[in-house]
């Protein structure tokens, strides 16, 4: 998913957007999904790239990592059916005055550490 968005640390970033990529990944049992072909047994896909681009076209984070989280959390938190998720935020363009191909982060958060976080 490819979104425009004010996230950084520096002013610029603060005030002009910029490309984020974020690639998701679900895992969660398919199973079901697969033999009766159907959508109320599986996520939607558009449902997720609500979420994701609500974090994303929110408010300003200084991080990236912030972004991961905060994508993490909601999914966990909106989809039931999900046990965990793999996140990866990539800034192909930071501004800064050297060349390079973006910074990135991966995370990875399963709904049972989230329980026992939340207990």
């Amino acid at each position: 998913m490819i979104f425009s968005a004010c996230h950084g640390v520096w002013p610029e970033e603060k005030r002009r957007p910029q490309e984020f990529r974020v690639t998701v990944e679900l895992e969660l049992s398919l199973a079901r999904a697969g033999r009766r072909d159907a959508l109320d047994e599986t996520i939607d896909y558009c449902a997720v790239h609500a979420v994701v681009r609500g974090v994303v076209e929110g408010p300003h984070r200084q991080l990236i990592e912030a972004l991961a989280e905060e994508i993490a959390g909601q999914l966990l938190g909106e989809f039931p059916r999900v046990r965990a998720v793999s996140v990866a935020v990539l800034k192909p363009r930071p501004p800064v005055d050297f060349k390079f191909a973006g910074v990135a982060v991966k995370i990875r958060r399963k709904r049972a550490d989230r329980a026992r976080r939340a207990g």
